[in-house]
C-alpha cells in the first residue's frame, strides 16, 4: 500500500447487493453513482453471499429477517413456506441454497442494512451520515 494512504479510504462505505435485471437494483446503483458514494456492487447471482456475510448483514439488517427473503415463482417452485424462515438461521439457510431468493436491492453500510423497497429508502440512507 502506497505511504501516506487512508485505508478508510480504500475500502467501500456501502455494499450493493444487486441484480442488473431489477429495475429496483438498478435504481440503486444510480442514486449510490448520483450521490458520489464508493459502493461495492455484488451481482449476487454470480457471486452470492456466504452463510458469514448473511449473518453480517442481518446484524445490521433493520427490516424483518424474513423479509430478506423473496416470495415470487421460484419460492413457490420449491414448495417453500414462511414456517421455512421463520429464524435468521433458516433465512440463512433458504439464501445460501438459493441465492436467487435474495431480496433486491439489499444495500450494506458499516452500520445499517436495509431492501432497498420503496426506492426512496436507499437515498435515504445514503444521504444520511
Amino acid at each position: 500500500m502506497p505511504e501516506g494512504c487512508d485505508t478508510a479510504r480504500m475500502s467501500p462505505k456501502v455494499t450493493i447487493y444487486h441484480n442488473p435485471r431489477c429495475n429496483s437494483s438498478g435504481h440503486a446503483v444510480r442514486i449510490a453513482s448520483e450521490l458520489g458514494v464508493d459502493a461495492e456492487i455484488v451481482q449476487y447471482l454470480k457471486t452470492p453471499p456466504d452463510a458469514t456475510t448473511l449473518r453480517s448483514i442481518i446484524d445490521r439488517l433493520v427490516d424483518p429477517v424474513t423479509d430478506l427473503v423473496r416470495r415470487d415463482d421460484h419460492w413457490k417452485e420449491l414448495g417453500l413456506s414462511d414456517v421455512d424462515v421463520e429464524s435468521p438461521e433458516q433465512v440463512i439457510d433458504v439464501l445460501v441454497r438459493h441465492p436467487r431468493l435474495l431480496q433486491r436491492p439489499l444495500v450494506v453500510t458499516k452500520d445499517r442494512a436495509i431492501i432497498g423497497r420503496p426506492k426512496e429508502r436507499v437515498q435515504d440512507l445514503l444521504s444520511s451520515p
